[in-house]
C-alpha cells in the first residue's frame, strides 16, 4: 500500500504537459523580424553588466583577466543559447525553458525552472533599479544622496536615506511599467536605444585604447608601493599583480559572476511566438546578439582595465568614473546618458517574459490563480506585477549589487542546465501523437513489453526511438547530471588535486570512467528522425558540456548566495507541495 502511494506520488512529480494543450490558447501575432529579435536581445543583455559589473569583477575578483572571465562566460552562454534555439524552433510557443521542462522532464522540474526564472527576473529588476539610481545620482553630482542624508534626522541610520531614494525610483519604475504595458512602439524604442548604446560603447572602447596604458596589465608590487599601498605583505584583497592578480580561482569566480552579463538573450525565446520566421530568426537572433554582446563586453573591459589600474576602480558608476580618472570629464556625462538609456529599456524588456511566465504557471495550476488576474483595458496581470515590484524593491533595498547578480546567475545557470538536459532527453524520445494521459500511459507501459538486455543497451535493434530506449536515455541522463555535479564538487578542490593526493585523483578517475561509459550508452541509442530547422550539434557531447560548464560556474558562488537561493527554493517548494501538486491541470 505504501509502495503504491509512493509510486503515485512519484508519477505526479514527473507528469508531463502536451504541446497541443497550449496551441488553443496562443494565437500568434507574427510581426518580429530577425533584426527586431537581435535588437531586443542586445538591448536586454548589454546593460548593468557592461557599465557596473565589469568594474566590480575586475576590482575584486579577476583584475585585467576579466577578459578571460567574459570569454568563459560567453562560451557557456553560447552553448546554452544553442539548446534554447533548438527548443525555440521546435516549440513555437512562448514560455521559455519552463514550458520545455514541462514537456520533457516533468512537472516538478518545470516548477523548479519557472520558480528560478521568476527570481532571476525579479532580481534583475532590482539590480537595474539600483544601478539606475546610482547612475542618475552620479550624473547630478551625487546631489540626491547628499540631500537625503542631510534632510534625515541624525538619529536615523544613514542607510534609510538610500532606501528612500530607491523607494522613489521603484515607484516611478512601477508607474512607467503600468503605462507602457500596451505600448506597441517598444521595439522601435529598443532599436533607437541599442543604436545609442552601441555608439556610446564604441566611444568608450576607442577612447580607452587611446588613453590606456598597457602597463596596467603588468602591475607589480612596486606599483602598489608607489600608489601608497606600502604593506605589500597584506595585498590579499588587491591580488598579487600581473594580468591574473587573483589566480585561476579568481578567473572562475569572475566567470561565474560575469555569466549574468550574457543571460539577456533568453528574451528572444520568450518572443518566439511573435517571430515571422522563428525557425530562422530565433537561432540567428541568439547567436548574433551573443556575438555582439561579447565584442562589446570584451572591448569595454579591456579599455577599462587599460585606462585605470584595477585596484583603483570605484564601485558604482565605473565607466564614468574611469573617464574622470583620465581627465575627460565631459565624456563622463556622455557615458552616463547612454547608461541611463540602456537601463531604462532593459527593465521593460524583462517585464514582458515574467508576466508571460507567471500567467502560464497560474493557468497550469502551479501558482495561485489570483496572480493571473488581468487588468481591464491593458491585459496586464496587475496583481503579479504589483507583488513582484514590491519584492524587487525590497531586494534592491537590502542586497548589494554583486549579491543580486550572483543570485541571478545561480537561478539562470540551474535553469539552463535543466534545459540542456531537456535537449539531451527529448532527442531520443519516441514521438507522442496522442493526447495527454493516453500518451503517458503508453510510455509507462511501453518499456514493460520490451526486455532490457546488455545487447539491447549497446546495440538497439530499432533505428527509431522506442519507449524503452527513451526510458534508458531518461535514466542515464539523470545519472550523468548527478555524476557531473559530483565531479564539479571534486574539481572545486583543485588545490588538493594539484598536490597529488591519490584518493582525490582516484575519485576523479572513477567519475570520469562512469561519465564516459554512460555517455557511450546514450550515444548508442537511436535518435528521433524528425526534421528540425535547427538541431544542437554533436549530441550528446554538447549538452553534457553545457551542463558541466554551468555546474562548474555554480560551484564558484559564495555561501551567502546559496543561502539566499535556498530560502527562495524553500518558499517555492512550500507553494508547490501545498497547492500546485493538487491543483495542476495535468492532475
Amino acid at each position: 500500500m505504501l509502495c503504491l502511494a509512493l509510486r503515485r506520488f512519484g508519477q505526479k512529480l514527473v507528469r508531463r504537459h502536451m504541446l497541443e494543450e497550449y496551441a488553443a490558447d496562443m494565437g500568434p501575432d507574427r510581426r518580429l523580424t530577425t533584426l527586431d529579435l537581435v535588437a531586443l536581445g542586445v538591448s536586454c543583455t548589454v546593460g548593468v553588466g557592461i557599465y557596473i559589473l565589469a568594474g566590480e569583477v575586475a576590482r575584486d575578483k579577476a583584475g585585467p583577466s576579466i577578459v578571460i572571465c567574459l570569454l568563459v562566460a560567453g562560451l557557456s552562454s553560447v552553448l546554452s543559447g544553442l539548446c534554447y534555439a533548438e527548443f525555440g524552433v521546435q516549440v513555437s510557443y512562448s514560455g521559455s525553458s519552463y514550458l520545455y521542462s514541462y514537456v520533457t522532464l516533468g512537472e516538478l522540474w518545470a516548477f523548479i525552472t519557472g520558480w528560478n526564472l521568476i527570481i532571476f527576473f525579479v532580481a534583475h529588476t532590482a539590480t537595474v533599479a539600483r544601478a539606475w539610481t546610482l547612475a542618475f545620482d552620479n550624473l547630478l553630482g551625487n546631489q540626491i544622496s547628499q540631500t537625503l542624508h542631510e534632510s534625515i534626522s541624525p538619529n536615523v541610520p544613514q542607510v534609510l536615506g538610500e532606501i528612500l531614494g530607491f523607494i522613489v525610483v521603484g515607484l516611478v519604475l512601477l508607474l512607467m511599467e503600468l503605462l507602457i504595458l500596451r505600448s506597441s512602439w517598444i521595439f522601435l524604442v529598443s532599436k533607437v536605444v541599442i543604436l545609442v548604446k552601441l555608439l556610446t560603447l564604441s566611444f568608450v572602447i576607442i577612447a580607452g585604447f587611446i588613453k590606456g596604458d598597457l602597463h596596467n596589465w603588468k602591475l607589480t608590487e612596486e606599483d602598489y608601493v608607489k600608489a601608497g599601498l606600502n604593506d605589500t605583505s597584506s595585498l590579499g584583497p588587491l591580488g598579487y599583480g600581473g594580468f591574473v592578480p587573483f589566480g585561476f580561482k579568481g578567473i572562475l569566480r569572475g566567470a561565474a559572476t560575469c555569466f549574468y552579463a550574457f543571460i539577456g538573450f533568453t528574451i528572444i525565446v520568450t518572443r518566439v511566438e511573435e517571430a515571422r520566421n522563428p525557425q530562422y530568426s530565433v537561432p540567428m537572433g541568439i547567436v548574433i546578439s551573443l556575438f555582439i554582446c561579447f565584442l562589446m563586453y570584451f572591448g569595454v573591459s579591456s579599455a577599462l582595465t587599460l585606462m585605470v589600474p584595477y585596484y583603483q576602480l570605484q564601485p558604482g558608476s565605473t565607466l564614468p568614473e574611469a573617464f574622470l580618472h583620465v581627465g575627460w570629464a565631459h565624456a563622463c556625462y556622455v557615458v552616463t546618458f547612454g547608461f541611463l538609456c540602456s537601463l531604462s529599456i532593459s527593465i521593460f524588456g524583462f517585464m514582458f517574459p515574467i508576466r508571460n511566465l507567471i500567467y502560464m504557471m497560474t493557468q497550469d495550476g502551479l501558482l495561485f490563480p489570483v496572480l493571473s488576474r488581468i487588468q481591464t483595458g491593458t491585459d496586464t496581470p496587475i496583481v503579479a506585477t504589483v507583488i513582484l515590484s514590491i519584492i524587487a524593491a525590497i531586494m534592491a533595498f537590502f542586497f548589494r549589487l554583486t549579491d543580486l547578480v550572483d543570485l541571478m546567475s545561480v537561478g539562470a545557470l540551474l535553469a539552463y542546465s535543466l534545459l540542456a538536459t531537456c535537449v539531451l532527453i527529448i532527442r531520443y524520445q519516441p514521438q507522442r501523437r496522442t493526447g495527454g494521459n493516453e500518451a503517458e500511459v503508453q510510455e509507462e507501459n511501453g518499456p514493460a513489453a520490451e526486455k532490457l538486455t546488455l545487447q539491447e543497451l549497446l546495440f538497439p535493434g530499432s533505428s527509431t526511438p522506442t519507449p524503452l530506449s527513451g526510458q534508458v536515455v531518461y535514466v542515464c541522463s539523470s545519472l550523468l547530471v548527478l555524476l557531473l555535479t559530483l565531479l564539479c564538487l571534486v574539481l572545486a578542490q583543485w588545490s588538493v588535486l594539484l598536490s597529488g593526493d591519490p584518493v582525490w585523483i582516484s575519485v576523479v578517475v572513477v567519475l570520469l570512467v562512469l561519465i564516459i561509459g554512460i555517455t557511450g550508452v546514450i550515444w548508442r541509442q537511436p535518435q528521433s528522425s524528425s526534421r528540425l530547422p535547427f538541431k544542437v550539434p554533436a549530441l550528446p557531447l554538447l549538452p553534457l558540456l553545457t551542463i558541466f560548464m554551468n555546474v562548474c560556474l555554480m560551484m564558484q558562488m559564495t555561501a551567502d548566495t546559496w543561502a539566499l537561493f535556498g530560502v527562495w527554493m524553500l518558499i517555492g517548494f512550500a507553494i508547490y507541495f501545498s497547492y500546485g501538486i493538487q491543483h495542476s491541470l495535468v492532475n
